[in-house]
């Protein structure tokens, strides 16, 4: 069996927001798979432990550029929140997202190879980043960007420098600036339910079914009568169908009307949304715990203590 660690507890508990000794039994019974052991905390305590699967996790900025009916985002982290505030750090984002948005670079290497000069380092943007890394003596990166160029309309909304969200429509430019700062609340995965990614699909699925098992194992025990198999199928299949409604944009409760989906928002203002991009800094990066691990590691010593 996978040893477990107090820095693997964690991480679970950072994910999932559930107790300590809940996470280690299950990574215990998931034998170390992180996320198999997420699933059980999910199946186990319901909704609650997925209401900190996004938490921000690393230290860094958003930046958008708009020039016409082309733009660009772009993701620059950086070690800590300190450094998102300093004025250098933030002139270097932008102008990477300006660059995006002007030369089409193919990848991080070739933004990099782009000219730019800034805090006197240069003669290309990596030059400065590297320059401003030995200044500010912080590490920074940058972690992704995208660039718009479809020719369709772009809106944008930044939320602080943390959430960026572009999207791409015809059509009415307030209504596509509303569906921004919806996508930035509610944070949707796909336009519609048809376009929610299978895996996710599945996943809900699979959680919901072990849930259902969970609850017929729990009435067998008490004695009390146990849900056919058809009836079984149906709430599985109620909540995958509840769970697409709640991830897809167009089937959402429109945020500043929730009488409204956002769908009928947009044919309400003869509006189309093509596509949107979300950014949140720090998605899927863990920061160091260190510090939080040793606690975890103290308590569960401590549990195995004889009372």
């Amino acid at each position: 069996m996978a040893a477990i660690t107090a820095s693997m507890v964690a991480e679970l508990r950072g994910k999932t927001d559930a107790p300590m000794m809940e996470c280690k039994r299950a990574l215990t019974e998931a034998e170390g798979d992180m996320a198999r052991a997420e699933e059980l905390l999910r199946v186990k305590l319901g909704s609650k432990a997925g209401k900190a699967a996004a938490r921000i996790t690393a230290e860094g900025v958003v930046a958008v550029a708009m020039e016409g009916n082309v733009g660009s985002m772009i993701e620059v982290n950086c070690e800590t929140d300190f450094v998102t505030k300093n004025d250098s750090f933030l002139a270097l984002a932008n102008a990477a997202a300006g660059l995006i948005a002007r030369h089409a670079p193919a990848d991080v290497a070739a933004l990099g190879a782009l000219e730019y000069a800034q805090d006197g380092f240069g003669p290309t943007l990596e030059d400065v980043r590297k320059g401003l890394i030995g200044k500010i003596g912080e590490n920074m990166s940058f972690r992704r960007f995208k660039r718009f160029a479809s020719g369709a309309q772009l809106a944008s909304y930044l939320h602080g420098t943390r959430i960026g969200v572009v999207v791409e429509f015809e059509g009415d430019a307030v209504a596509a600036k509303d569906v921004a700062m919806h996508v930035a609340a509610m944070k949707p995965v796909a336009l519609t339910s048809a376009e929610v990614p299978a895996n996710l699909v599945e996943r809900e699925r699979s959680v919901a079914a072990a849930k259902a098992a969970e609850d017929a194992a729990v009435a067998t025990a008490a004695g009390k009568a146990v849900q056919s198999a058809e009836i079984v199928a149906k709430r599985v299949e109620g909540g995958v169908q509840k769970f697409l409604k709640e991830v897809s944009l167009f089937n959402q409760q429109f945020v500043k009307n929730d009488k409204l989906t956002v769908e009928q928002m947009l044919k309400a203002a003869s509006t189309t949304v093509k596509s949107f991009t979300l950014y949140v800094v720090g998605e899927g990066i863990e920061k160091k715990v260190d510090d939080f691990a040793a606690e975890v590691a103290a308590q569960v010593a401590a549990a195995k203590q004889p009372s």
